[in-house]
Parts: structure tokens; C-alpha cells; sequence
């Protein structure tokens, strides 16, 4: 730099004033930075103390980022014959749709052959279906018009590219999201089921000890009724004989009937 002075500003942003050049640059070798003039059309020019190589690499950095995130919309172009089948007509629309879909533009183009050049209606009507059948995805954007032996339109997509790679990222996100919400949901469902074991396993045993001491006590009562039962049951008819067959003691006894 030929000048005498110069507008300088510190590697942090300040500014600190006119000096003489050979002031700056002076402070420059101090400080172990560069001395890199960033406006020169200034009056006088102004210079920043920085580092030169790292100041490069970070716009290298910055301008590869901004590529990476450039969407750019790419002319696609799909052929018809104007005796097209409905099978071929179908899957080239669907090429049609899916380039719509991605936010690329598409090119339609209709290819007469022989007398089929005097019929230029008949491709007109055809790139309206096709405009038709499409017209959710995108709208037309280049009205039919001859080229040669062609008839070409164009369709531009709703959602520009950009847009659509916003949403796919989106919807990816989701989809990892969901996919890793069930795994933990089933790890926690696991170390619970593991917690609760031994205290579910206590009073299954208690319950079952219950249930064999309640059956050998009901055991021991009905060995204790049978028991107790058989001799009133053999006493009893002997009983009952004796009752209805001696009269008690003072009746007189029935008179023979005549």
C-alpha cells in the first residue's frame, strides 16, 4: 500500500482511527496478524488486523455451505407420440408427477411424425390432458406452442425446491423419531416387569401355604365328624324300636276290640 495513512479497525471489529501506515503496520508484526486492506476506494483506505489464512478457510467454508443448501430447479423433459396407448400414456405421467413432486420444472413435448403435422389440434389436446391430470402438482407455466415438428409446454411446480427438501428433512426427522420412541418405551416396560417380580412372588407362596393349611384343617374336621357321627347312628334305631314297641309305666293297656 502506497498511501500515508489509513483507516484501521482491530481484529475484533473496533475502530481505532486514522493512523500512518507505518504505524499499522507495525502493529500488524506486534500483534502476529495480517494488515489486509478491505476497503481501498475509501478516502483514506481502510485496513483490518486479521488472520489472512483463517479469514480465507472460513469463506471457502461459508461458500461450500451455501452450495450444499442451493436448490436448484432442474428442466426436466418428457416425450409423447401423439398415438400414444394409455399404458405408455401413464407411466409418462407419472415421470410428469414425480418431477413435480421433487420441485423441478418439465418440459412436455408432443413428436409428430409424417402427416401427423397437419393434425397440430390433436397435440393440443393432448398436452391439456396432461396439464389436466397434473394440475394439482403444478400449473403451466409456457402455453403449447410449435417447434419444428414438436409441440412443446411447460409445467412449473406449486412448491419450489427449496420447499420440498425443507419438507423431506422434516418428515425424515420424523420417521427416525417414531422408529427410536418404541424402543424405549419397551426398555422401561422391561426393567418394570423385572422390578416387580419378587414382590408379586411373596404372596403367590403365603396364599399357597393359606390354601394347604386350610385343606389339612378341613381333612382333620371331617375325620373328627365321622367320628363322632357313627355311634348315634347306630344307637338311633335301637332307640326308636324300644320307644314305639314298651308301653310307659302306668298306662293301661288297650282294650281288645269286639
Amino acid at each position: 500500500m502506497r498511501v500515508p495513512e489509513v483507516r484501521l479497525v482491530g481484529p475484533n471489529g473496533e475502530q481505532v482511527g486514522i493512523v500512518r501506515i507505518e504505524q499499522a503496520m507495525k502493529l500488524a508484526t506486534e500483534s502476529e496478524l495480517d494488515l489486509v486492506e478491505v476497503a481501498p476506494e475509501a478516502r483514506p483506505p481502510v485496513v483490518k488486523l486479521m488472520d489472512f489464512g483463517k479469514f480465507k478457510y472460513e469463506s471457502a467454508m461459508k461458500e461450500r455451505a451455501a452450495r450444499k443448501n442451493q436448490a436448484n430447479t432442474v428442466l426436466k423433459e418428457i416425450r409423447y407420440r401423439l398415438k400414444i396407448d394409455d399404458h405408455d400414456y401413464a407411466t409418462k405421467t407419472g415421470h410428469v408427477t414425480r418431477f413435480l413432486k421433487a420441485g423441478d420444472k418439465v418440459k412436455v413435448m408432443i413428436m409428430f411424425r409424417g402427416r401427423e403435422q397437419s393434425r397440430p389440434e390433436m397435440g393440443l389436446r393432448l398436452l391439456q390432458r396432461v396439464a389436466a391430470d397434473v394440475q394439482d402438482l403444478g400449473s403451466v407455466e409456457s402455453t403449447p406452442r410449435v417447434d419444428g415438428r414438436n409441440m412443446v409446454m411447460v409445467i412449473g411446480p406449486h412448491k419450489k425446491k427449496a420447499e420440498v427438501k425443507t419438507e423431506a428433512k422434516a418428515a425424515k426427522q420424523a420417521e427416525k423419531d417414531a422408529a427410536s420412541a418404541p424402543a424405549d418405551g419397551g426398555s422401561s416396560e422391561t426393567v418394570d416387569a423385572t422390578v416387580s417380580t419378587p414382590t408379586d412372588s411373596a404372596p403367590a407362596d403365603t396364599t399357597a401355604d393359606a390354601t394347604t393349611a386350610d385343606a389339612t384343617t378341613a381333612d382333620s374336621t371331617t375325620a373328627d365328624s365321622t367320628t363322632e357321627t357313627t355311634p348315634a347312628d347306630v344307637t338311633t334305631p335301637a332307640d326308636s324300636t324300644t320307644d314305639e314297641t314298651t308301653p310307659a309305666a302306668g298306662t293301661p293297656a288297650a282294650a281288645p276290640q269286639a
